[in-house]
């Protein structure tokens, strides 16, 4: 078979050649297009990146890496501290009764204005219940959101009405709830768990906050170090020192817990600022919120600001820090503080606090040095001259404000310090001094630092910045000019950097000596060594050593070191296994509520009236909040029965509180803290013409009779009535 193949003429050729290449450019040409579309709308999003946020593609790249970073270790610590809680506690099977006398102390006192609250018709009207209370301080009428810095609970009622009454709405179920079987003896107990649970909804919420606070740290330590390995060195370092950077996981009530994120938030935001050049009116106004939100839950943020402002003070009088903007940033303070002021009803401990009039004093100090720069040089004499001028017109400026104001309120402050270094001794001063969170700082607590080489890190950081400190100290004085030149942009920033790391190492020194003089600061220590952990990354400090690479090596390997000892910290604490159980306060606070007036007015150990008033909405006469002055001097009262002084004198004192029942507590009366530390002893130091007999509270244990009534006893708790009249001791 022939098959016939046309064959083409030249023209044909020419034609489909002509075809062949059209298409071929056509092709070309459409892969052109693509390719210069997608570079188009890369540019696009280049330039939308750059000119919105001021980023290349790469920095913001890395920016959402640390974003990332961050969030993922902030939900690392949410869960670790949630853990642990459910461990110790065993939270989830617990009754609500069971789950209220788990927050023991203060921690019960500010928890029970949240369920006031949540419990009120409304919430405007259970707002007004806590700014009018007749409860806590029985039968003074007090403001408490004033007094005790409730801002937070006052949030998360409000939160927790909004969700509750949302998902009723819905009709979604917002806990689950069982019979639990305690055993023993003792009856099963409903239990529920989710966050329609009140004391559920309150712990999440703090555990939550805190896990922020973490992402926060790492976005710190990758900013203050220049890199993601710095702001992992801080995370690492805070976990393995975790007992010993807060007690979030133990305390979830306490001021702190709702109030150091934000000073992490605040410290981070002043670390840019004097890091940059011009701050923008935007960063101060973050900076001043931040401030806000730090001093509103907490009465001893005021102690914690006046150490920063000492350490910019500082930094400002060896050359770190303007003029200009040293003043920006007392503005700053002194409008949030004006804010605070405003907020907590004129809460007149802000005024007289040593944090305010050292704003005052510095704005002052730096003024007067303006006018006259032209003939004080700048040097030794003249910084000596100004911190002198700082802390004299500091303290009197203080205590002119407390005498015009009427303040005594945090007297005992004064005298707390006065006992650390003098043989000063009184009644407030040992109540506070006999508790081991009072106490110096324990050796076995630096023992601790130093195995998880966190202390001799920080040494040897604070070394090499201290030595650049002095080489620049004396250039500086041999000169006779300025440590920064305002005509070098290279000179302004390293200057700039160099203020940064002088600050944070003024800042760790005055936290350290907080911690030694009072153990229980050494929460502001701890979490602080871990951020300035993160600068053995820092190439400004460590450049020396070479190649970036050699750099993390070394890192590395000394984390490494870390977590030998760190990991075994951990697995200490995850290894906690409790079950909270206080049958005999479940007895006693089940009697109150059943045997006694809703009218009846209750007085005792601070730590028992917290759980009295939060559990059974009975009126108590003092409590654990023991910075007023007038409720030192109540607690002082209810605690005679406690001293050798006769039963008719401490009768007639209760009666007087309008006292109907006294809780006694053996335990109160024998144990001792240290040597001179049990009660009688404490009470010794005041009441000498009653040293040498037997206590009060041994003699009432025993028979109460006839000044008083015995209505209820247990193993731990005995009920005594205050008799008004005769027949009431019968």
């Amino acid at each position: 078979m022939v098959v016939k193949t046309r064959k083409s003429n030249a023209k044909e050729q020419s034609s489909e050649k002509g075809r062949s290449q059209s298409v071929s450019g056509k092709s070309r040409r459409g892969k052109d297009g693509k390719s210069s579309a997608i570079q188009s709308k890369n540019g696009l999003f280049s330039g939308v990146i750059r000119n919105k946020l001021g980023l290349s593609p790469s920095a913001f790249a890395r920016g959402v890496t640390v974003l990332i970073l961050a969030v993922i270790v902030g939900f690392l610590h949410w869960y670790h501290l949630s853990h642990l809680f459910e461990n110790d506690r065993h939270f989830s099977h617990m009754s609500s009764l069971e789950k209220e006398m788990a927050f023991r102390t203060e921690m019960g006192l500010y928890y029970s204005y949240f369920k006031t609250i949540i419990k009120a018709p409304s919430f405007m009207s259970g707002l007004y219940m806590i700014m009018n209370d007749r409860l806590t301080e029985y039968p003074l009428v007090i403001n408490t959101l004033k007094r005790f810095n409730l801002y937070p609970e006052v949030f998360l009622a409000s939160w927790y009405r909004v969700y509750s009454s949302s998902m009723d709405f819905f009709g979604i179920p917002t806990k689950m709830c069982w019979t639990i079987n305690r055993g023993e003896g003792l009856e099963p107990v409903e239990s529920c768990e989710g966050l329609g649970d009140p004391a559920y909804f309150y712990v999440t919420f703090v555990f939550l906050l805190n896990g922020a606070m973490m992402s926060l740290f790492f976005i710190y330590g990758t900013f203050l170090s220049g890199s993601r390995l710095g702001g992992t060195a801080t995370v690492l370092c805070f976990f393995f020192n975790h007992g010993e950077s807060t007690r979030v996981m133990w305390t979830p009530p306490l001021r702190e817990s709702f109030s150091y994120p934000f000073l992490v938030l605040q410290m981070l935001l002043v670390t840019y600022i004097l890091r940059t050049k011009n701050p923008s009116r935007n960063t101060m106004m973050a900076l001043g919120i931040s401030n806000i939100f730090f001093m509103l839950p907490w009465q001893f943020a005021q102690f914690v600001l006046l150490t920063q402002v000492a350490s910019l003070f500082a930094s400002y009088i060896l050359g770190y820090l303007s003029p200009v903007k040293m003043q920006s940033l007392l503005v700053t303070h002194m409008i949030s503080l004006a804010v605070c002021f405003l907020l907590m009803f004129g809460n007149s401990m802000l005024l007289t606090s040593f944090y305010a009039s050292s704003l005052v004093s510095i704005w002052g100090v730096i003024a007067l040095r303006d006018h006259f720069v032209g003939t004080f040089k700048p040097g030794l004499f003249t910084w000596i001259m100004q911190c002198l001028a700082w802390v004299v017109s500091t303290v009197i400026l203080k205590f002119m404000l407390s005498v015009i104001l009427g303040a005594s309120d945090d007297a005992h402050i004064n005298s707390l310090i006065k006992s650390k270094f003098t043989s000063y001794k009184d009644f407030d001063t040992m109540m506070y001094t006999c508790a081991a969170e009072f106490d110096f700082i324990e050796a076995d607590t630096l023992f601790r630092y130093i195995k998880t080489l966190l202390l001799p890190v920080n040494m040897l950081i604070v070394g090499f910045i201290a030595g650049r400190t002095i080489r620049d100290i004396i250039m500086f004085l041999g000169n006779g000019e300025t440590n920064k030149c305002e005509d070098n942009e290279t000179e302004q920033t390293q200057v700039l950097a160099n203020g940064v790391l002088v600050y944070h190492s003024l800042q760790l020194v005055a936290f350290a000596v907080l911690a030694v003089l009072i153990m229980r600061l050494k929460l502001f220590l701890t979490p602080h060594m871990c951020i300035m952990s993160c600068l053995i990354c820092s190439r400004q400090l460590f450049g020396w050593i070479g190649q970036k690479f050699k750099l993390q090596i070394i890192v590395v390997a000394i984390l490494s070191m870390m977590a030998i000892q760190g990991v075994a910290n951990l697995q200490s604490q995850w290894g906690i296994i409790g079950e909270f159980s206080n049958f005999p306060q479940e007895q006693l606070l089940e009697w109150i509520k059943d045997n006694s007036s809703p009218n009846a007015v209750f007085a005792g150990a601070m730590p028992t009236m917290a759980s009295v008033k939060l559990s059974t909405n009975r009126a108590i006469v003092n409590h654990p909040h023991y910075e007023d002055a007038g409720l030192r001097e109540r607690t002082k009262m209810v605690y005679a029965m406690y001293s050798r002084k006769p039963a008719e004198e401490v009768k007639r004192n209760l009666i007087k509180l309008q006292v109907d029942y006294f809780i006694l507590e053996d335990s109160w009366c024998t144990r001792r803290s240290k040597p001179g530390c049990s009660m009688p002893e404490i009470w010794d130091v005041e009441d000498t013409q009653n040293a040498g007999k037997v206590p009060l509270c041994t003699l009432m244990s025993k028979d109460s009779r006839p000044h008083f009534s015995t209505v209820f006893h247990n193993s731990i708790y005995k009920v005594l009535r205050v008799p008004k009249t005769v027949k009431d001791i019968r």
